[in-house]
């Protein structure tokens, strides 16, 4: 049975504007980005093998969208849905950040950096660059993989920051086993990052390390 030949009040895009998209399900939700069914599925039960199979709405969100669309009824169109979606989120709150001090909003900051790394599932390592101001120039996701030695380049951090004409950064990462706490290679790290920028005069103000529940930031650990 597709779901237009359910009653009204049943079908998600009536109930959205009867209820509000607050009061629908997550199946729901994913129903109406996905628009329609396929491999003789409805669009309900589609979005509910998707939250099955990747294990709740997050896994959903942070899967790659081209193994979204090897699912049987999803395909291309329907799996870049999906991800345009998930990036139209990051970028709300990325304009929150943009033309603020982040020193002055570090809580939309780390919301932002959690809402973007907090479920990818390799280490990536990236440096948010700054003005004078301390407003955002640009994020550039530079390494992915462990964090040690051989992963983290100083020399390209510092050719970025060059480039960007950059006056002070933010480094951040991801640990993909969802617990924030700062490794000793994590340390190590920020540190080799900190004496090579201050090579060409640029601050390293924190080094912000993201997990699944929290933001954790080695400056206020005293770990600089």
């Amino acid at each position: 049975m597709t779901i237009k030949s359910w009653p009204a009040k049943e079908r998600p895009r009536e109930r959205l504007f009867e209820l509000g998209a607050r009061n629908l399900s997550d199946a729901e939700l994913l129903a109406l980005l996905l628009g329609s069914g396929g491999a003789g599925k409805s669009a309900i039960d589609l979005a509910r093998e998707l939250l099955t199979r990747f294990d709740g709405l997050a896994g959903v969100l942070a899967t790659d969208f081209r193994q979204v669309a090897r699912v049987p009824g999803i395909g291309p169109a329907k799996a870049a849905s999906l991800a345009a979606m998930r990036e139209l989120g990051h970028r709300q709150l990325y304009a929150e950040v943009r033309d603020r001090d982040v020193l002055n909003c570090s809580e939309a900051t780390r919301e932002y950096l959690r809402a973007r790394f907090r479920y990818c599932k390799s280490e990536i390592f990236s440096c948010i660059f700054l003005t004078n101001q301390h407003h955002i120039l640009r994020l550039d996701e530079l390494f992915q993989g462990t964090i040690d030695g051989a992963a983290v380049y100083p020399r390209e951090v510092v050719e970025r920051c060059l480039a960007y004409n950059a006056a002070a950064v933010i480094l951040a990462h991801n640990h993909p086993s969802g617990v924030a706490e700062p490794s000793q290679a994590d340390v190590v790290i920020t540190r080799k990052l900190r004496i090579a920028l201050e090579t060409i005069d640029v601050r390293v103000l924190d080094h912000l390390i993201v997990g699944s529940d929290q933001v954790v930031s080695l400056a206020e650990r005293g770990l600089m």
